[in-house]
């Protein structure tokens, strides 16, 4: 591969980090042409792009970025897809879904979630278990809505008079 090749896959793989906040650094080295059909698939299901790269390229993508990514490249050994995503545990869901059927590939080697690191394959169930933030905007709106209901059933209930909302709160 010539110099200028090269340099053109180190930009296109900086620039697909650039796009999303959340990336995986996979195994998928042991999967036949089936099941990485498959995987490929589910990928595209759940908005996750996966892309096979050379490490040394990755490595120079990384180090061409803004941040230290060095955390990552202990990882950078054998076989590496990335996955990447803007959901923060959309990737992770679909290694745990595959890894279940298929021994351990395709296996996390580390990604960078919600500006973290996590390194090994021992990090996935963390990684599965972290909400987006839709995820996380909807609990928050439920629990700031959660007081205003009482209020408005109390009011509700009450029949509109002082005296039945005084009521209603003091049974509550």
């Amino acid at each position: 591969m010539r110099k200028e090749e090269k340099g053109a896959i180190i930009e296109t793989i900086a620039e697909t980090i650039k796009q999303y906040d959340n990336f995986y650094l996979t195994n998928i080295e042991s999967l036949n042409a089936v099941k990485t059909s498959d995987l490929r698939r589910e990928c595209a299901k759940q908005e996750v792009q996966l892309m096979v790269v050379k490490n040394t390229l990755l490595k120079k993508a990384l180090e061409s970025l803004e941040g230290d990514y060095s955390e990552l490249y202990t990882a950078l050994k054998g076989n590496t897809a990335i996955m990447f995503s803007n959901v923060a545990n959309a990737p992770a869901k679909i290694i745990k879904q595959f890894a279940g059927k298929d021994a351990e590939i395709p296996a996390l080697k580390a990604a960078y979630v919600q500006e973290s690191f996590y390194v090994g394959k021992e990090q996935l169930p963390a990684l599965v278990n972290i909400k987006s933030k839709t995820e996380l905007l909807g609990e928050v709106i439920g629990l700031l809505q959660s007081p205003i209901k009482n209020v408005v059933s109390a009011l509700q209930s009450g029949g509109n008079t002082i005296h039945g909302v005084l009521e209603t709160l003091s049974k509550k």
